[in-house]
């Protein structure tokens, strides 16, 4: 099924404020798909990304997931009445900053990178750049 952690400590987080700035670098992989911009991705998001690059890479190359959803968005459902308390946990999502490292991939050249990277930019709800493992940072 999709991503989400097997227990936390409390059930229901608070929203929170997402600001900052991450400078990391290639850990594993040769290319990397970095974020641009602040926001939330949830576990459908990555599990679908997850399934476009692994159908492109088939079974040369190989695939690190750097981002995982681990905070909770509690829903009500429709025409409840105001009160009650808060909802129940409705997905899980992953909070992204800018220069966060999304995705690293190796064993692949630099065409089947940029195609992956085009068709992730269409798909993910942020903008995205290729990183390469010896180059600059932004």
């Amino acid at each position: 099924m999709f991503l989400q952690p097997s227990q936390k400590k409390y059930k229901k987080e608070r929203k929170g404020i997402i600001s900052g700035i991450v400078f990391e670098s290639l850990n594993s992989g040769t290319y990397g798909i970095v974020s641009l911009e602040c926001a939330k991705i949830n576990a459908r998001q990555i599990e679908m990304a997850r399934r476009v690059i692994s159908k492109r890479i088939k079974s040369i190359g190989k695939l690190w997931i750097r981002i995982f959803p681990s905070k909770p968005i509690t829903a009500k459902p429709n025409e409840v009445r105001m009160g009650k308390g808060k909802g129940s946990v409705s997905y899980w999502i992953a909070e992204v900053r800018p220069g966060k490292i999304l995705y690293e991939i190796s064993g692949i050249n630099k065409t089947i990178a940029l195609k992956i990277w085009k068709i992730l930019s269409l798909k993910l709800p942020i903008k995205i750049s290729l990183r390469e493992l010896n180059s600059k940072l932004f």
